[in-house]
Formats: C-alpha cells, structure tokens, sequence
C-alpha cells in the first residue's frame, strides 16, 4: 500500500470529534470506535472532560462500543479522562503502532473493518488505523478556549506531506 493511500482517512470530518453523529456512524455501517485522547476529545494540558463531550458519549454509548487509545503515558491523566467518560481505556500506545488498537477492537469483539480509529493526527491516529484496516476519521484538533487559537506546525506539516504523498484531505460527510 502506498504511503498516500495508508495516510488517507476515510473520513474527514473538518470539525470537532462532537460533529460526528449517530447517523453519520451508521451511514458507514460503524459498531465501535477507538477514540484518540489528546487533542481529538480534550486539550492537550486539560485533564478535564467538558459537559458537551460528556453528552456526546452519553448519546452514542447505548448504539456503539468505544474505547480510548492513548499514547499517552499519564495513568492518572487519562484514567481521570476515561473515568470522567465511563469508558475503557489504554495508554502508552505508541501508534501508528497497531498492538493497542487490536487490542481495543477485540475486546470489542466486532469486526474490524465496523470499528472506526478517530483522531486529530495523520501520522499517527489514521496511519495506525489504516495499517489495521480500520475505517479512519481525522477531526478537528480540540482547542482550549482559554487559550489563543495557536498554529499547529507539527499537524500543518503532517497534512503537507500527506497531500504531496497524494492523500486528499478535503473535508466531507
């Protein structure tokens, strides 16, 4: 597979990760999502979890199983964010390694290609997602509103060299 076509989601969402809908999820047959953390449900210095997104969870956990998949390493700030959600969690993931992501999707004992990797991050959520043979999701990265609207150079690079790679990254629903 070439390296467009593994940083190639099949998705993107152009908004937020609260932008996706029970019914977006069953226009694409979804049972199940592996959600990233940092930056796709929370800012990446919040520990805490926003009412919003809480009732987005509350509103898609009776139709779709969904567990958590952090590289992060912080038990505490991850457990607090997985608690705070009542969902399943692993960390330290090291994507776009693929061992948590199987992980996650068999315990969730659905099919692979009905689960969804969802995150803000090509080089990591979608390529991992992708080389599992998940459906992929890119969303918006969660921004602080206590902060200033910053550039993302990490991110801004990512989408360059996927685009020239051939990935095209142009929003739809």
């Amino acid at each position: 597979m070439s390296w467009g076509k593994l940083l190639q989601p099949d998705l993107v969402l152009g908004s937020s990760i609260l932008a996706l809908t029970p019914e977006l999820l069953q226009q694409y047959n979804l049972r199940g999502l592996v959600l990233d953390v940092d930056e796709t449900l929370v800012p990446i210095r919040v520990a805490q979890t926003s009412g919003e997104l809480r009732e987005w969870v509350a509103q898609l956990r009776p139709a779709i199983a969904i567990w958590l998949v952090s590289n992060n390493i912080s038990k505490s700030r991850i457990s607090s964010i997985a608690n705070s959600l009542e969902l399943p969690y692993l960390l330290g993931a090291g994507k776009p390694s693929r061992r948590k992501l199987r992980q996650a999707v068999e315990a969730m004992g659905i099919p692979i290609e009905q689960v969804a990797m969802v995150g803000d991050r090509l080089f990591t959520d979608v390529l991992a997602g992708n080389r599992l043979g998940m459906f992929t999701i890119l969303v918006e990265p969660m921004a602080d509103p206590a902060v200033e609207v910053r550039r993302s150079p990490v991110r801004n690079f990512e989408v360059w060299v996927s685009q020239a790679l051939g990935a095209s990254l142009t929003p739809r629903r």
